[in-house]
């Protein structure tokens, strides 16, 4: 009995003993979690994660061919690794400086500790309204539009070609904004959060040849640049004064405004607290209890 007790003693001690925990411990836990933090985010918010997966793809193939011997691609893959790490870092390079600028410009323990869930969700309701009105009345008048709306992918890239405006959002200047022979109608505005960013920003082009020979540059420029992010653009056409939307590289065409209100509330991404979530439910309850009740009467 004895023998057995200091058995498990020993085997608690070392095994299952918690080791000393020191300051520098906990200071290198917390810069690995800032680190590790700040690489997620960077693959979040570009395009390095699609890139990423290709890389991955490619390790697949190589295990593959390891677990198989397949000897000519081993050799390939032993005489490129060096040359791939560089090709890596040069893939990426664009994205690894954004990450090293976005490093020295935030609070990283700010960031790392604010709640990033909001009731207002990307913008408020009030913006959204805005952003609708001034669409409908761009259309009504044939002026041409093109407003872009930043989610997770950061769209500074494109922010910096523009003029910077960083001002509230209002149907009054996005009209004025998109203006035959003002300043700022050429380009597209950028909106970030419930700011207007910019406005007069280029965008890139898209080249995909499914999309109609009817659609004009600036159609183009706003599947171009939902296809390498994920912003939410509205197009309103100088000809007909027709709203698209595009988003995923995808173009939706004639839209109206209950269609271009449904897509804002899905990009404006609002967190509803429970005690509303609760009340709404109850409220729903009682008009499905009303009609079923309403029914029976009219039976």
């Amino acid at each position: 009995m004895t023998v057995m007790f200091q058995y498990i003693l020993d085997f608690v001690e070392k095994y299952l003993a918690l080791p000393k925990v020191y300051l520098s411990d906990v200071i290198e836990v917390f810069i690995i979690t800032v680190i590790v933090y700040y690489v997620m985010l960077w693959f979040k918010r570009t395009r390095a994660w699609v890139i990423f997966k290709g890389l991955i793809v490619l390790v697949l193939f190589l295990i593959i061919a390891a677990i198989f011997n397949l000897s000519t691609i081993l050799w390939i893959a032993n005489r490129t690794l060096s040359v791939g790490i560089i090709a890596i870092v040069i893939i990426f390079q664009p994205e690894l400086r954004r990450a090293l600028e976005d490093l020295g410009n935030k609070n990283i323990v700010f960031n790392i500790f604010k709640n990033t869930d909001s009731e207002l969700g990307r913008f408020s309701d009030r913006s959204m309204e805005e952003i609708v009105r001034a669409t409908l009345e761009l259309a009504k008048a044939k002026t041409g539009a093109l407003i872009v709306i930043e989610q997770e992918n950061d769209l500074s890239r494109y922010d910096e070609t523009g003029i910077v405006l960083d001002s509230t959002i209002s149907s009054q200047l996005l009209i004025n904004i998109f203006e035959h022979n003002t300043p700022l109608h050429d380009g597209a505005v950028l909106i970030r959060n419930d700011r207007i960013s910019s406005a007069t920003c280029y965008l890139p082009l898209s080249e995909n040849l499914a999309l109609s020979k009817d659609l004009g540059t600036r159609h183009r420029a706003g599947v171009g640049v939902s296809e390498v992010t994920d912003s939410f653009v509205i197009i309103v056409s100088e000809e007909t004064g027709s709203i698209s939307i595009a988003s995923q590289g995808k173009l939706i065409r004639y839209a109206d405004a209950a269609i271009l209100k449904n897509e804002l509330i899905k990009v404006q991404n609002k967190t509803v607290p429970k005690e509303k979530k609760n009340r709404i439910s109850k409220r729903r309850g009682q008009n499905e209890v009303e009609s079923e009740k309403n029914l029976d009467d009219d039976n």
